[in-house]
This record gives structure tokens, sequence and C-alpha cells, in this order.
């Protein structure tokens, strides 16, 4: 599968491209294991942004899946917007630069 045209951080240039399968081969290329618990959080990003328009920090995103940041952060080991809104398809996150 070719992938379509990503930045230097590796987030798609077009995120009308996105789909699950190219989210999977992404994370494949980057040796970036996605659990089922990473893949339900990454659609759940994708809900929020459809709903409100804007990626949401993690405070108002944990808040969101009804789960303890702390919980997240571990689940991802490392800040996890950055992964969640790279393998969704979405824009980069404000506080993630």
């Amino acid at each position: 599968m070719t992938l379509p045209e990503r930045d230097g951080d590796g987030y798609l240039t077009d995120m009308g491209e996105w789909t699950e399968e190219i989210a999977r081969e992404m994370a494949r290329v980057d040796e970036f294991e996605l659990t089922d618990e990473k893949w339900n959080q990454i659609i759940k990003a994708r809900e929020y942004y459809e709903e409100f328009g804007s990626v949401p920090p993690i405070r108002k995103f944990a808040k969101y899946i009804e789960q303890d940041q702390t919980v997240v952060f571990k689940l991802w080991m490392t800040g996890p917007m950055k992964p969640i809104t790279k393998y969704g398809g979405l824009p980069k996150p404000t506080g993630c630069v």
C-alpha cells in the first residue's frame, strides 16, 4: 500500500485521505503498535473533532472518554494527543507542535 503524503512529523497533509486502513499502515511503517484500546481512543478523538471542530487538549479528551488522564498517558507511554491525532488523521494538537 502506498501511503498518502505526510508532513515532516508524519501527519497526513490532507485529512480527507484518512481511512482506517491508511491509519494502520502509517502505524506499521512507524513501527507503532495500535492496540484495540488505542484504536478506540483514536476513533473517540475523531468523534470529538467532528462534534467540536477542534482537537481537544488531553484534559478535555480524558473527560470526554471518561478516563483518568494518567491512565491515558500510561497507555500511550508519551503525550497521548500527538499519536492519537496523527493516526486519527486529525490536525496536530496545538500543545504538541
